[in-house]
């Protein structure tokens, strides 16, 4: 019998990657890519904990080391495949709720002569940074006169008598700084590709010739002022001393200011309404929270969001349900001509993108130029104000609304009804029920066996329908005794938006992740109430 080199349970002639150049190739590409992936999270952990962000290099550190983990345990291999999916919820799910979380109990944010928008260490390095220069003990003052180069380059000419009756002349540009032979009194018209620029350009263009303020290292420093140049040979000074982690002081007037973690500033020692800005993150405890709850002037506006965000979400299930399920039954009779054309017509909201719609309506609804409005008038004789009377843009709301959501529930409720068994009908009526009968106590019930959770999802996205509200409404009319930005047909989520990003006075982080918080937990509860009636469906359509 003649040898083989066959592989026992391997296939004569079949591939294998043990061993062979295309499993080396393999296993080369596969670490080399984890080496990247690793070098790269380790740069992004190293920049995010330089900027105090501990939970997002927090997150980066998980990652990359879940990642190395995985592939290098061999028992958990098969979490290989689900890297990307694991990583993704990491990063775009569980970070931004608990960053979430963790903002609601700080008092983050960016509102005018309040901001505080930075840890403190990045905001006292801003305050250090941006707080002006002063001179060093050693500056010396130029006169000076700009020059620009064909390129756009900008360079200065500094004449100045010293004290031994000497004239120092220096000649600054971008990129040297140099002593001019043979010191001149009078600047050239021309000198080294550079010309002289008249007081009309330099009055002009004294910002560019203030660029060259950095020049060289840092260890010999231009400042170009209004009338003269500053050359200090040990640079120039900032204003402000960061001395400790809690402490700054000021150069020009020997004030001392120290971090006071109760307002969120570094405010003077002997004055503590004197601040630094911008001011930097500190923790509030349940502060936002009791601002929502506890302050009677964000509490009228907050009420009213709140019964009206509610009543949009129920009425808009209960509206697109009933018009959906009409329009499936109507088209489920087999009597009815064209019906797959009345569906695909039917449909055409659902297939439509959103925002076009919305917007169409909106311009339909438009108290000056709408169709609507024409019509209204044409029929009533007065011209209704849909956008601008509160219960008016309600309703266009409500109405809009429905026309967006009907062709969904229609398509969901036409398979529905196609899953009873004619049969039951068939029964109920040998037993004499009638049609009215036959849809309360068969049709509904069973219908919402397999409805229900859809209505329950479409609570739930209603109750954060952001698009419709800014796309029709943009939350108007505004609500006039509101001491924040909110509107009639603001809803949660809209009001959210507004306080955090839209706000006209800045941004309030804090409040608004606290509020955010409160709509989760809201929209948690109803969900909960709502799937126990599901269970309680299910049960009844089991005894059918």
């Amino acid at each position: 019998m003649a040898a083989t080199n066959a592989v026992v349970g391997v296939p004569k002639g079949a591939p294998t990657l043990t061993g062979s150049s295309d499993g080396i190739l393999l296993t080369i590409v596969k670490y080399l890519g984890l080496t990247i992936l690793t070098a790269f999270g380790l740069i992004l952990l190293y920049t995010f904990l330089n900027q105090e962000n501990i939970g997002l290099a927090a997150v980066v550190g998980i990652i990359v080391l879940g990642t190395n983990i995985i592939v290098f345990v061999t028992k958990l291999s098969p979490l290989r495949w689900m890297l990307p999916g694991l990583a993704l919820v990491v990063l775009l799910v569980l970070y931004p709720i608990s960053y979430t979380l963790q903002t609601a109990f700080t008092n983050m944010g960016s509102l005018g002569d309040d901001p505080h928008p930075l840890p403190k260490g990045r905001a006292a390095d801003q305050i250090v940074r941006q707080g002006g220069m002063v001179s060093s003990a050693d500056a010396l003052v130029y006169d000076y006169v700009g020059y620009k180069s064909d390129t756009g380059l900008y360079g200065v000419w500094l004449n100045r008598t010293a004290e031994d009756g000497t004239l120092e002349t220096l000649f600054v540009t971008q990129a040297s700084f140099a002593a001019v032979d043979g010191a001149l009194a009078e600047p050239p018209a021309n000198y080294e590709n550079y010309a002289l620029m008249t007081e009309d350009q330099m009055r002009t263009e004294r910002r560019a010739l203030q660029t060259i303020t950095d020049w060289g290292d840092g260890s010999i420093t231009v400042v170009v002022e209004r009338r003269s140049a500053n050359v200090s040979l040990s640079g120039m000074l900032s204003r402000y001393d960061l001395t400790s982690a809690d402490t700054i002081t000021d150069r020009e007037t020997g004030a001392t200011y120290i971090a006071d973690d109760g307002q969120g500033f570094f405010v003077n020692e002997n004055n503590r309404s004197d601040r630094l800005v911008p001011g930097y993150i500190t923790g509030v405890g349940f502060g936002n929270f009791q601002r929502l709850f506890g302050d009677p002037r964000l509490r009228g506006p907050l009420i009213d969001i709140f019964v009206w965000t509610v009543t949009f979400s129920i009425a808009s299930v209960m509206l697109t349900f009933v018009m959906g399920l009409l329009m499936a039954m109507v088209l489920n009779d087999p009597r009815l001509p064209g019906k797959f054309i009345i569906r695909s017509l039917l449909i055409i909201p659902y297939a439509l993108p959103g925002v076009i719609s919305i917007v169409v309506w909106r311009a339909m609804l438009n108290t000056n130029l709408g169709v609507i409005t024409d019509l209204a008038e044409t029929l009533t004789g007065s011209r209704p104000q849909f956008l601008l009377d509160p219960w008016l843009a309600k309703a266009s709301i409500l109405l809009v609304n429905t026309w967006l959501g009907y062709p969904y529930m229609m398509l969901v409720c036409s398979g529905a009804l196609q899953s009873i068994s004619s049969d039951v009908y068939e029964a109920a009526a040998v037993d004499g029920a009638k049609p009215s009968q036959r849809f309360w106590n068969i049709t509904l019930p069973l219908l919402l066996v397999s409805v229900g959770p859809l209505l329950i999802a479409s609570f739930t996205f209603n109750f954060n329908n952001y698009l419709l509200i800014e796309a029709l409404t943009t939350g108007n009319p505004p609500i006039p005794s509101s001491p924040v930005p909110a509107g009639y047909t603001d809803i949660l989520i809209s009001y959210t938006y507004s306080l955090a990003f839209g706000n006209d006075r800045g941004a309030d982080y804090g409040y608004a992740s606290a509020i955010a918080i409160v709509i989760f937990v809201i929209v948690a509860v109803v969900t909960l109430i709502q799937f126990r009636f599901t269970r309680q469906w299910e049960q009844v359509g089991e005894n059918v």
